[in-house]
């Protein structure tokens, strides 16, 4: 039935909670692939022009600026071994299984790379947010849901606070 599923997750313990039920159901439905993935934001920072240069004067010179992307490498490096672990301890299950690092908004990468990937289901934790922290921060989880056409089965984290 889920050939193909989809795991996010974002290097937290509470995001792994997920994994014994990807296993359970990889192993029910005769799952062939389980992908996981990992979002990196687009961090942009800015640096100095070195070849810049400016007449002499009475005040320092100023340097233009230009917008870069920031550790995206480094950030990129730590999601790829962070994933492998992950595959290793999964490894050996009878799944075919692979790693994916995006790059951009993480519910956004998500929802596109499942679709375009022609994955059948995403399987994701929820952090169990309510009131002013989910407000403040977001819910991935929750937009996923809301934009994606697949299915999306969320698991309820250890320790979540049941909320309105």
């Amino acid at each position: 039935m889920y050939e193909k599923i989809i795991v996010p997750l974002d290097g937290s313990k509470l995001a792994e909670c997920v994994l014994p039920y990807v296993e359970e159901l990889a192993r029910g439905c005769g799952t062939k692939e389980v992908i996981l993935v990992s979002i990196t934001e687009n961090v942009a920072g800015y640096k100095a022009d070195p070849d810049y240069r400016q007449a002499a004067g009475p005040f320092p010179p100023l340097e233009p600026v230009t917008k870069v992307a920031v550790a995206v490498g480094k950030k990129q490096g730590q999601a790829e071994r962070y994933l492998a672990r992950i595959a290793k301890q999964l490894d050996g299950k009878g799944t075919k299984l692979r790693t994916e690092v995006l790059l951009g908004n993480p519910a956004q990468e998500i929802t596109s790379f499942a679709e375009h990937d022609g994955a059948d289901i995403i399987v994701m934790a929820s952090h169990g947010r309510s009131g002013l922290s989910r407000w403040a921060y977001g819910s991935i989880a929750d937009k996923v849901f809301r934009a994606s056409r697949l299915p999306v089965l969320m698991i309820k984290a250890p320790g979540s606070v049941p909320g309105i």
